[in-house]
């Protein structure tokens, strides 16, 4: 057993520097083998343990016996942030003896001196940097970098000549302030960090010089005087006013044009910089028939509103036409006259609102000629000076033969008597004119009243229409042109007692809603009158609404809830306590109930007899109690009854798809035989029993005792492992050779107590006859008198007994069987039944608050039946 020298140069410390590649080779050894090995080592040499633990270093075989251990490069070793030594346990075992060995290579890192590395996004980008133009020298970037061995950095920076500059924490200043039309647009820099023994990393750095608008624009255009004649349509070119500035270079100027003078003839377009005419100009017009020079200060600007603007005046001289027409103030006259209007009747005359500005008296003189127009034979003009308009005809809207024109529309042209003689220059003639336009509007006048399509309406509706239907419409016309808006409204009727308003008729189509229910319970017509009105001639109509039956009306049964209580030993077919309901319905006949137990019927104990054809209806025991066999463990019942009126042998004459459903609740309580009997006072007994049930509501009760057991069996699963592992370390090898045990182990056997509980009282009840209240035992049927002021309890009776055993609790031979169990469940019953005089708590009453408290703490889990 003793451990021969395998390994040879083992134990022994190499060294190895940080960042070395995979297969570097760390140390060399030998293992030396028995001369009987035929195959070498069982075992080759291999790294059992490390510490601390790695991957970072393996064994591979130089050749024969020797090895060498080398790096895996996964991870790559780093001095900064890994341990700097680590020791490498290395086993060894001789194929023919069986001998092994184990030694200790301990492996130390050594520094490697590395680069600075730069941090930040200068370590995986170029950086950008922007800077504005008139910026001042100042602060525009830190450079962050580290050296691995924590040395410190010198900063240096190319080109040299760059008007930058960079300190020893590397922060980068301008050192001077850029014009964007004079210097460079953009600089690249090479930043340098170097530690004390010269190694050194570059990163580029880009400075861009950001344009800024600081330069003024100037103006191109060098003419400042321009000549044109007067009205010139609007758009005509004046001048093409142009401007650079010199912030943009060689690239076309994005420059803004305005006038800055207040002037109405003129505009300039703000982009391109072209003015144009923008409004008449008039010659002979104030102020331009003085005054025919327009000047007009035009301003450029690089932004809207911006300080950084030339301004330049420009005058435009205006050259006179002969070109005033005679004019009309208004050019448009609107005038109304009555249908049916006497012939002859004067309408306006022109002349008053006419006249020429024209400077010459000979050019000012116009007449009134060329009257057209639609419907113009209705209409003559006295005189071509005159000007006069007067009517020639009567015009009647409804006569089929009149076109039924509301309004005409006049065409009169005034024109200058005398031509106009221009020079020389313009060696033609233009004869001037205008064109008046009177619209001349027919005023209708109302001389019909009203007329409905029918003298009454009828409409027939179902009593279940929603509310908000439409049921009808009404119709009402006019003779009158152009036909008159005619609005509908109900003046009398459409109202109740109960509803000021149950119908609503829409103004403008005459279409008939409801707004309130309908019952033809209550009323099966409704009779009221609509109104159509053109806003000063109206005319009535009457509108019956016949409301058609529908069942749509519950039964409704008395009484609608009632609890009742029964013996246990009720005979079947007795009317349970005399009990019946009696039920009425609205619109349906009283043969047409039928009744029917929808819940609540377990083992259908209970019927209704007659079950339909009758408006009254006896609760009959079905079906005896039995509670003995366990076939019924209710002694409550809920029943749910529903009251239908669609019995088929109903008398009506109408029947409908509808069927309505009343509903009756019904609480009967079955009263098990009382402990006292008499001949001549009948009497219920009200027996109450507990029950320890399982309730829903408390389902996480046995999930979290489920999930501790296994979170427990789990913890001592693992510390038994955590024992085998403990003895399997402290065990030496000779001992498993000669077979022989180790340690010897002694299981200590844990005691448990049980707890027997045997209930002997579980329900309580008042007797009939004494009116005192007493204790009972649904099985056994053993009673005893309550003390009074005692509230109901459960007597349990409490035996301890401990046993011990092999840690897995009582043995099956020694539990108490059925019989026994019931045998000391009957003695406990009689020994409990006698009151006792001078106590004032039994046994069984702690028992039982001790077994509350106990399920308090379980989760809840009792419940009274």
């Amino acid at each position: 057993g003793r451990r021969t020298q395998l390994l040879k140069g083992l134990p022994a410390t190499s060294t190895v520097e940080e960042n070395s590649a995979a297969g570097v080779s760390v140390y060399n050894f030998n293992v030396t083998v028995s001369p009987l090995a035929s195959e070498g080592v069982a075992v080759l040499p291999i790294i059992i343990n490390s510490n601390p633990l790695t991957e970072a270093f393996d064994i591979e075989s130089k050749g024969g016996l020797e090895f060498r251990v080398i790096t895996t490069g996964n991870p790559v070793l780093d001095y900064e942030t890994m341990p700097k030594s680590f020791d490498l346990q290395i086993f060894v075992e001789d194929d023919a003896t069986g001998r092994t060995d184990l030694n200790i290579l301990t492996i130390q890192v050594t520094d490697k001196n590395e680069h600075p590395v730069f941090q930040g996004n200068m370590a995986i980008q170029t950086v950008m940097i922007y800077v504005l133009e008139g910026t001042p020298p100042k602060y525009i970037y830190q450079v962050d970098a580290a050296d691995p061995e924590n040395a410190e950095l010198k900063y240096s920076l190319l080109p040299a000549t760059a008007p930058f500059s960079i300190r020893e924490s590397g922060a980068i200043f301008s050192t001077k302030e850029f014009d964007y039309e004079k210097d460079p647009h953009c600089y690249f820099l090479n930043i340098t960090v170097t530690d004390p023994d010269g190694l050194n990393s570059t990163k580029t750095l880009n400075i861009n010089i950001i344009n800024i608008n600081d330069e003024k624009p100037y103006f191109t255009t060098k003419q400042r005087i321009y000549r044109i004649p007067e009205e010139q349509r609007p758009g005509t070119i004046v001048a093409n006013i142009t401007a650079k500035d010199p912030d943009d270079e060689d690239s076309p100027s994005k420059l803004f044009y305005s006038i800055q003078s207040s002037d109405r003839y003129f505009s300039i377009n703000p982009v391109t910089g072209v003015l144009q005419v923008a409004g008449r100009i008039d010659r002979d017009a104030l102020p331009l028939r003085l005054h025919p020079n327009i000047s007009l200060l035009v301003r450029v600007e690089d932004s809207p509103s911006s300080d950084r603007a030339s301004e330049m005046q420009i005058t435009i001289v205006i050259d006179d036409l002969n070109d005033n027409p005679p004019e009309c103030n208004p050019s448009a006259f609107r005038k109304e006259a009555n249908e049916n209007t006497t012939a002859g009747i004067f309408l306006i005359d022109l002349r008053n609102y006419c006249k020429d500005i024209d400077v010459d008296p000979s050019n000012n003189q116009f007449s009134f000629t060329g009257l057209s127009g639609f419907g113009s034979n209705n209409f003559a003009l006295e005189s071509t000076m005159s000007g006069r308009l007067v009517m020639t005809g009567t015009i009647n809207l409804e006569n089929p033969a009149n076109p039924r024109v509301e309004v005409y529309t006049l065409a009169v042209r005034v024109q200058d008597i005398a031509r106009p003689n221009y020079s020389s220059k313009y060696p033609f003639y233009i004869s001037f004119d205008n064109i008046i336009y009177i619209y001349i509007r027919i005023k209708p006048v109302n001389e019909f009243f009203p007329v409905f399509h029918n003298l009454s309406y009828e409409f027939s509706v179902s009593e279940i229409t929603k509310v908000g239907s439409s049921i009808g419409r009404v119709r009402a016309t006019d003779k009158d042109w152009p036909p008159n808006v005619i609005t509908y409204s109900i003046v009398a009727g459409a109202g109740t007692r109960d509803y000021t308003n149950i119908f609503w008729i829409s103004p403008t189509k005459g279409d008939v809603w409801i707004l309130a229910r309908l019952d033809y319970e209550t009323t099966q017509k409704h009779i009221f009158t609509v109104q159509a009105s053109d806003q000063e001639k109206s005319t009535t109509a009457s509108v019956t609404v016949n409301v058609l039956e529908v069942n749509d009306e519950e039964p409704v049964c008395s009484p609608n809830f009632f609890s009742l209580q029964i013996p246990v030993n009720l005979s079947v077919g007795t009317n349970i306590n005399g009990f019946r309901i009696e039920c009425q319905d609205r619109d349906s006949d009283p043969r047409s109930f039928r009744y029917f137990i929808n819940e609540g019927n377990e083992n259908s104990h209970f019927i209704f007899s007659p079950t339909a054809g009758s408006n009254r209806s006896h609760l009959i025991l079905a079906s005896r109690f039995d509670y003995e066999s366990g076939l019924d463990t209710n002694w409550i019942y809920n029943l749910r009854v529903h009251i239908t009126d669609d019995n088929l042998i109903s008398s009506r004459g109408k029947t409908t798809h509808l069927i309505k459903t009343g509903t009756v609740t019904l609480s009967i309580r079955v009263i098990p035989n009382p402990i006292t009997t008499t001949t001549t006072t009948p009497a219920v007994t009200i027996v109450t029993r507990r029950e320890n049930v399982y309730s829903p509501s408390a389902w996480y009760v046995p999930f979290v005792i489920t999930l501790g057991s296994l979170l427990l069996l789990a913890l001592l699963g693992y510390l038994g492992l955590l024992l085998l592992a403990l003895l399997r370390t402290r065990c030496p090898p000779a001992a498993k050779a000669r077979g022989a045990p180790l340690f010897n182990f002694t299981f200590c056997a844990s005691s448990q107590t049980m707890t027997k509980l045997n209930t002997v009282f579980d329900g309580e009840a008042r007797d009939p006859v004494t009116g005192r209240m007493y204790e009972f035992n649904t099985r056994s049927g053993a009673r005893r008198w309550k003390k009074n002021d005692e509230p109901p309890m459960l007597a349990m009776q409490v035996t301890s007994r401990a046993t011990e055993n092999s840690g897995q609790g009582m043995d099956r031979a020694e539990a108490p069987s059925k019989k026994e169990k019931r045998k000391e469940l009957t003695a406990a019953t009689k020994s409990a039944a006698k009151p006792s005089a001078g106590k004032s708590e039994t046994s069984g009453q702690a028992g039982l608050r001790l077994q509350k408290k106990e399920e308090s703490e379980d989760g809840g889990l009792s419940s009274p039946a």
